[in-house]
Formats: structure tokens, C-alpha cells, sequence
């Protein structure tokens, strides 16, 4: 079995190249505290160095599963338009423990999770021109399912979109 460089450090050469990691995944973006660890991981750090370079990043105040989960929320919903369940779903896969995914999915304000289904879907129609009214409904409902919306919530949506682009039509 070949060697890795890892087996060959010190354990003060472990623990600078572990926080070498930790710095050069923070300065790209936020991450987990679960990312890090499967990042360093990854890398072959030992559990034990992991475990105390975590914590005192933690203790530093620079990783923060609370902060990280409010800001994914915040930035997924604004530019993906996805679902609280949806982004719940993201949370879990980043390790996000599920009481702090509960708390920030409870903060979301359900209102703009329905505005972005209709803008989701407002935007969508605009390609859609050429297609019948239950090929856009299927394409559409399809669309905000896949964003993790509800079907109710997605058909209610759907419609309501769909009048809204009909009427103005009729009047002429």
C-alpha cells in the first residue's frame, strides 16, 4: 500500500496542513462544519486532528452551522426559488444537524415561498408560448415539484399563472 504524505507528517505538520484546509474551504465560500470534516477526510487527516481543528475554528467563531444554514436558506430560496422542503433536504446533505434546519426553515415566511413559485413559474411561461394550455399546466407543476413544492400548492400556482396570462388575451 503506498504512502501517503499525510502518514509521513508530524503531528504539528498534521495539524497546520488540517487548518491549511479548513482556511483555503472558508475563503471559497461557507461551509458546514459536516463539509470540513468530510473534506478533511478526503485528505486523510487523522479523526482526532479533525475533531480539534473543528474546534477551534468553531470556538473562533468561523464555523457557525447556524449562520450557514440561515445564509444557504437565504440564498437558495432568493436564487433557486426552492421549497422550504427542498432546502431542508439541502440542509440534511450538508450535514446541517436537523434541530438548526428546523429553526431556520421555521424563520422562512411562507408568503415568499408562494411569491417564488409564481415568479418560478411567471418566467417559465415567457419559453412556453408555442405549447397548449396542459402541456405548459404538466411542464410547469412538473417544474415546481422538482423545486420541492407540494402538488396542491403547485396546481394552485400553476392557474393562477395560467389566468393571469389567459385573460388579457380574452379581452381583445
Amino acid at each position: 500500500m503506498a504512502r501517503t504524505p499525510v502518514d509521513e507528517m508530524t503531528p504539528e505538520e498534521l495539524a497546520g496542513f488540517a487548518k491549511e484546509v479548513v482556511i483555503r474551504k472558508l475563503s471559497e465560500r461557507a461551509h458546514s462544519r459536516s463539509d470540513l470534516a468530510q473534506a478533511l477526510a478526503k485528505k486523510q487527516v487523522p479523526e482526532g486532528v479533525v475533531e480539534a481543528t473543528l474546534a477551534k475554528f468553531e470556538v473562533a467563531g468561523l464555523i457557525d452551522d447556524e449562520e450557514f444554514a440561515r445564509s444557504w436558506v437565504q440564498a437558495r430560496q432568493r436564487g433557486k426559488g426552492l421549497s422550504a422542503r427542498a432546502l431542508a433536504n439541502e440542509l440534511r446533505t450538508k450535514g446541517v444537524d436537523d434541530e438548526i434546519s428546523k429553526e431556520v426553515i421555521g424563520e422562512l415566511d411562507p408568503a415568499d415561498e408562494l411569491a417564488a413559485a409564481h415568479r418560478l413559474v411567471r418566467t417559465k411561461l415567457r419559453s412556453m408560448s408555442r405549447f397548449d394550455d396542459t402541456t405548459k399546466t404538466r411542464r410547469l407543476v412538473g417544474m415546481l415539484a422538482r423545486k420541492g413544492y407540494p402538488s396542491q400548492l403547485a396546481f394552485q400556482v400553476v392557474r393562477d399563472e395560467l389566468g393571469a396570462e389567459i385573460e388579457p388575451l380574452e379581452s381583445m
